[in-house]
C-alpha cells in the first residue's frame, strides 16, 4: 500500500498537516476549534482563524495522529515521557509519546486492536463498520 502524503494547510504562524488515511473521526479538532476545523468549508482547515497556540493545543488532542503541526520557527509537538497508552473499548490502542514505528518517528498513533485493519498496524475503524 502506498502512503499518501499529508495535506498541509499554511497559516502565518503555524502549518497544520492532515493525513486522511489516519483519521478515525474522534472529532477533537471540530469540537476544539470549529472556527479553524470546519468540514463544511473549503479549505476545511484555516490555521489563521485562531491563535497559533490554540491551534497547536487542539492538534495535540488528535488521538490518531492524523493532525500534526509545525510552527513558523520550525518547532513541533514535544511528546510526553513516558509514553501514554489508552485502550479504547471496542476500538484502537492509542499511543502518545516518542514512538518509532517501521523506522518512522511518530508522536500519536491509533493501533489496530481487532486485527482486521487493512492499514495495520494502524486502526482503520474496520471493527466499527
Amino acid at each position: 500500500m502506498t502512503e499518501a502524503k499529508p495535506k498541509s494547510y499554511d497559516g502565518s504562524d503555524i502549518t497544520v498537516a492532515f493525513d486522511g488515511n489516519r483519521c478515525l473521526h474522534f472529532a477533537e479538532c471540530l469540537r476544539g476549534l470549529p472556527a479553524v476545523f470546519d468540514v463544511k468549508t473549503r479549505p476545511w482547515i484555516s490555521p489563521d482563524s485562531a491563535d497559533a497556540d490554540e491551534v497547536a493545543e487542539v492538534v495535540r488532542r488528535c488521538p490518531s495522529g492524523a493532525l500534526h503541526y509545525t510552527r513558523r520557527d520550525g518547532s513541533t509537538e514535544t511528546p510526553p515521557d513516558p509514553t501514554l497508552v489508552t485502550v479504547v473499548e471496542n476500538g484502537p490502542i492509542l499511543l502518545h509519546g516518542n514512538l518509532l514505528l517501521s523506522s518512522r518517528r511518530e508522536t500519536r498513533v491509533a493501533l489496530c486492536a481487532c486485527g482486521q485493519s487493512s492499514r495495520k498496524p494502524f486502526c482503520d475503524n474496520t471493527c466499527h463498520n
